[in-house]
């Protein structure tokens, strides 16, 4: 038998299950059955319904600030009934559990991971649902993982899953053109435009931030840089351009939504 890696007994969870319902509780004393020294953290239980990009932005930007061994159970699951592989995916020094819904490739990229199909059933749980996948397949293998059973015991490492890609953002010289990819639960707007891909593009240049119907002039540093009630676009903590409200509301006050078009303008 192989010997177990020493892994800290840390599982976060997170999911599109609310915390309305009886799902949440469920995943945890399943796991707490296996190993009633898991400690758990909330990462988000209020993803939008079967959102997979939504949930890959939430864990990519919670996940690596860690403690080394931490496993990440993803369940945002709109593919679950069908014959989508199970997986543990080991990216860096974090462990994912989840479906192979594409989810986990917009964490990382391929090369960037360690894949392994979950194929030992011992592992699982009874499956007595078609629906709850995340109680009888994944909550199992996260409290195991977490209870530092190696990753080559619990599955086979397979050299590929579902990839999707972030949109990337198209460069014209005078204008950089990417799409709104999140709405926090402010009603900020966060877009797939990089701190670096601004700064590399605009050589200087002073910049016009087009979003919707709305003209932002510049690029603040603080929500304090603007009046009250009137919109701004700043760097976020990602290093992502982003757009808000001083003290208010973007996605209700300029009606911008999800796959919304904004342009970064620069002029000399």
């Amino acid at each position: 038998m192989p010997e177990k890696q020493q892994i800290s007994p840390l599982v976060t969870l997170t999911t599109d299950l609310g915390t309305s319902d009886h799902y949440v509780a469920v995943l945890k004393a399943v796991m707490l059955g296996i190993n009633p020294a898991i400690q758990f953290v909330d990462i988000s239980h209020h993803i939008p319904p079967q959102d997979i990009m939504a949930c890959a932005w939430v864990v990519k930007n919670a996940a690596f600030y860690f403690p080394k061994g931490t496993v990440h159970l993803v369940a945002v699951d709109p593919t679950t009934g069908t014959n989508r592989k199970p997986l543990a995916v080991k990216i860096k020094d974090q462990l994912f559990v989840g479906p192979d819904n594409g989810a986990f490739s917009l964490i990382a990229d391929q090369d960037e991971a360690e894949i392994f199909e979950l194929s030992k059933e011992e592992f699982w749980g009874k499956i007595s649902s078609n629906t709850f996948h995340a109680r009888d397949i994944f909550a199992p293998i996260a409290a195991h993982l977490a209870s530092g059973v190696a990753l080559d015991w619990i599955g086979k490492k397979v050299e590929s899953m579902m990839n999707y890609r972030w949109a990337i953002p198209t460069d014209d010289h005078d204008s950089l053109n990417g799409w709104v990819v999140h709405i926090d639960r402010f009603g900020n707007l966060i877009t797939n435009i990089s701190k670096s891909l601004v700064g590399s593009a605009s050589s200087g240049r002073t910049s016009k931030v087009y979003a919707g119907n709305t003209i932002i002039t510049g690029i603040s540093s603080a929500y304090a840089n603007v009046p009250e009630s009137e919109a701004l676009a700043y760097f976020n903590s990602s290093d992502m351009l982003e757009i808000a409200i001083n003290k208010g509301n973007a996605q209700q006050m300029l009606g911008v939504e999800k796959g919304t078009s904004v342009t970064v303008l620069f002029k000399d």
